[in-house]
Parts: C-alpha cells; sequence; structure tokens
C-alpha cells in the first residue's frame, strides 16, 4: 500500500458538506455535459456524487447507506430500462427509442432524493435545474423524464413507510459489567436501524452474529488488553503512523467509500448501465448490513472498551469516540459490505485502488480488497473503540448481507 498525497488523486465529485450546513459542491472532474455523458458513466457518476452531498448532511454512516441504496435502485432500475442487460430491481420499465439517459437519470435521482431528504430539496432542486440544461430540449429529453418520474414513484412507493424516518426512544439498560452506556449527551447513534424494513434481507436479525465473548473468556481477556495498550489516547505503544491512519479511516464511512467506488467506476470507463449496476449492488449490500448491523448492536448492547478499561484505570480514555453500543463493528460491517459487493461484480479480491479522507486530506492505494478490511480492523482497535472480535464479526455481518443481495438481485 502506498499514500499519496490529496492533490495528486483526480476526485470524480467534489464533497463540500460544511458540518452541519449541507452546503454542495459541483462535480468537476468528471461533470462532462449531460449531452455528451449519454452513453457513458457520467449522469451516474454526477448524481451519484450529488446523492451522497444531500444524503450524508448530518446523517451518521448506517442510516446514510440506506438512502443511498435506494436512490441507486432507483438509477439502476433506469439504466435496465434504458437497455442495460440485467434483472430490474423492482419492475422492467419501458423507454422509447433515443431517451435521453441524461434526463432520465438526473430525474430519478432527483425525485428520490427530494422526497426522502427534503432538507436538501433547495440545492437539489437548483441542481437539477442546471444539470437539464445541459440535455437538448426535444422529444428525447421529455421521454427521460417521463421515464425517472415513473421509476423514481414506484422507488418511493417501494419504500414509502420503511421506518427510516421514525423516531425510536431509547431505553438504557440497568448498568453492570458488559452493559454499553451512552459516550456521548446525544442520541445514540442509528438506533432507528433497528426498526427500517431491509432493502433485500427478509427481517433485521437474518444475519445477527453470535455475539460478543463472556468476560471471563481468555479471547476476550486478549483483546481487552490489546485494545487497553493501542487504543488509549496517549498510547505510548500505538506509533505516529498508526495514529494517522485511525485518523485517516474516522472520516464518515459512507461518504468515503461513495467516493472511492465511484473513482473505481471512473478509473475501469464502466458504461452507464454497469455503473449503475456496480453502485447499486455495493449501495444495497452496504444500506442492508448496516440494517443487520446496528440490530445486532442494540440487541447484545455490548460496552465500549473506555468502560471497561475504566473500572481499573478512570484514567483511561481512546483515542476516538463514538455513541453506540460496542458490538459488532459499523465501520466494519459496512467495509466488509461494500468490499464483497465489489469483489463479486469484478470476481476478484485483486482490485488497484484509492481511498481518500477529508479528516487528513490524504488518499490511499490498496492492492486488493481484503487489503483495507484488514486495515479498518487495526485502527479501529488502536482508535480504542473496539475489540477484535467484533471487527471480525462485523466484518462477516458485511459479507453476508451481501452475499444475500447479490444472490436475490442484479442478475444479467
Amino acid at each position: 500500500m502506498r499514500r499519496i498525497r490529496w492533490r495528486t488523486i483526480v476526485i470524480g465529485v467534489v464533497v463540500a458538506v460544511a458540518a452541519g450546513t449541507g452546503a454542495m459542491a459541483a462535480p468537476t472532474a468528471l461533470a462532462k455535459g449531460p449531452a455528451e455523458a449519454s452513453g457513458s458513466a457520467g449522469p451516474v457518476l454526477v448524481w451519484s456524487g450529488y446523492a451522497e452531498q444531500a444524503v450524508v448532511a448530518g446523517r451518521p454512516p448506517g442510516s446514510s447507506a440506506v438512502l443511498l441504496a435506494i436512490v441507486h435502485v432507483g438509477m439502476y432500475d433506469t439504466a435496465v430500462a434504458l437497455g442495460l442487460h440485467a434483472q430490474a430491481y423492482l419492475h422492467r420499465e419501458r423507454a422509447p427509442r433515443g431517451t435521453s439517459a441524461a434526463a432520465a437519470i438526473a430525474t430519478v435521482a432527483h425525485h428520490v432524493l427530494v422526497a426522502r431528504a427534503p432538507a436538501q430539496q433547495a440545492v437539489l432542486d437548483a441542481q437539477y435545474d442546471q444539470y437539464l440544461t445541459g440535455v437538448r430540449d426535444g422529444r428525447a429529453r421529455r421521454a427521460g423524464v417521463a421515464l425517472g418520474e415513473r421509476v423514481a414513484a414506484r422507488v418511493l412507493r417501494w419504500r414509502d413507510h420503511d421506518g427510516l424516518d421514525a423516531t425510536v426512544p431509547y431505553m438504557q439498560r440497568p448498568p453492570g459489567p458488559g452493559v454499553w452506556q451512552p459516550t456521548a449527551p446525544t442520541p445514540p447513534v442509528d438506533l432507528l436501524l433497528t426498526q427500517v424494513r431491509p432493502l433485500a434481507m427478509r427481517s433485521v436479525g437474518q444475519f445477527r452474529p453470535a455475539g460478543p465473548y463472556a468476560l471471563t473468556d481468555p479471547r476476550y481477556l486478549r483483546d481487552l488488553d490489546e485494545v487497553r495498550r493501542l487504543g488509549r489516547s496517549d498510547s505510548t505503544e500505538r506509533t505516529a503512523a498508526q495514529t494517522a491512519l485511525a485518523r485517516f479511516w474516522a472520516d464518515q464511512t459512507a461518504a468515503q467509500w461513495s467516493r472511492a467506488v465511484r473513482r473505481i467506476v471512473s478509473e475501469r470507463g464502466l458504461g452507464l448501465g454497469q455503473a449503475a449496476r456496480l453502485l447499486a449492488m455495493v449501495w444495497v449490500s452496504t444500506g442492508d448490513a448496516a440494517i443487520a448491523c446496528f440490530d445486532a448492536k442494540f440487541h447484545y448492547v455490548f460496552w465500549r472498551p473506555v468502560h471497561a478499561i475504566r473500572a481499573s484505570d478512570p484514567t483511561w480514555q481512546s483515542l476516538l469516540n463514538v455513541n453506540q453500543p460496542e458490538y459488532p463493528s459499523g465501520h466494519a460491517c459496512l467495509t466488509g459490505a461494500v468490499t464483497a459487493a465489489l469483489g463479486a461484480y469484478f470476481g476478484t479480491d485483486r482490485i488497484d485502488y484509492t481511498v481518500d479522507s477529508v479528516t487528513n486530506g490524504e488518499a490511499r492505494s490498496y492492492p486488493t480488497l481484503g487489503a483495507s478490511v484488514a486495515e479498518v480492523t487495526e485502527v479501529r482497535i488502536w482508535s480504542g473503540l473496539h475489540f477484535r472480535h467484533s471487527m471480525e464479526d462485523g466484518a462477516t455481518v458485511g459479507r453476508r448481507a451481501a452475499g444475500w443481495a447479490l444472490s436475490h438481485h442484479f442478475r444479467r
């Protein structure tokens, strides 16, 4: 693996989401005019970038992944209607010959996003209007808009009352050994995912893992000692390079992988249909992995290392902090699903790809999909956030959720 500076990477879509503001930047390197991008991945990449920006504004990674899946299912079914030889996710629509792909993709993405991320409507409307100015007015554009509207309506009916906008109250269990307690005054992160209807899975608990080790298990004691030594905020055993890597992967996980997957699409020159298919495979897999992961988190409600270690060392503080139960790791679930979907699409683990991070302005290149999974496992221990067992089981949850989604959808 080699690390390269941010400025040496050609970024497909630039993200400029100020904390809490939802401000969005226009796409740059991949933003060809829609007319010229017809037949290429341009429309899918641009609107995938816009979707990322709208979805992650003020939203944690797990629910972001579910919303990204919903938008990308719409773009995928639109691509199928436009001629992609693949199984539609919901329903195969019919598109007249000559239908504008750019107008269709923009319309389905815009309409779904406005309905599911209404706080971003003003920006999305402006992006949509500007985008369509690059599509020649006429029968092709009108047909594209009509197709996008039909697919969007079907997607929104599919996800109507799916629980993603619900308010779920948190009930704290009596404190004690092994019981998680909130680590911030804000509500626990993504508790609502325990009540969200899955995208492809039969139920939220379909892939619930076996659970954390017992507190007396030698394997738990081994994991506890490891994170106690390496995950402390002022650890003398964690190297400066390890600390930098921990911060590199502290980016918003859904946004970080969204940028990486779009870059893979661009670098490999996929066409519009295959780009829509790959992105939908990734996000349906990852969205269900998030749902499965948070079902398990709030089922087991296992304590974080900070609570376990402070029982004997009140001065111990983790390098990073998140406000959700420890088992299984959310980052491992999402990373396991993304990499499993990419591996299924390309038929190999050996893919050269780059991941960048807005937390330190750097990018890293990897020779295999497994390399990033292995690195994420280590950095969350170095961050003081997770026990190793949680990382391993989280990655398994992600792979299993992806395997189910891909065996039931996206067939050629």
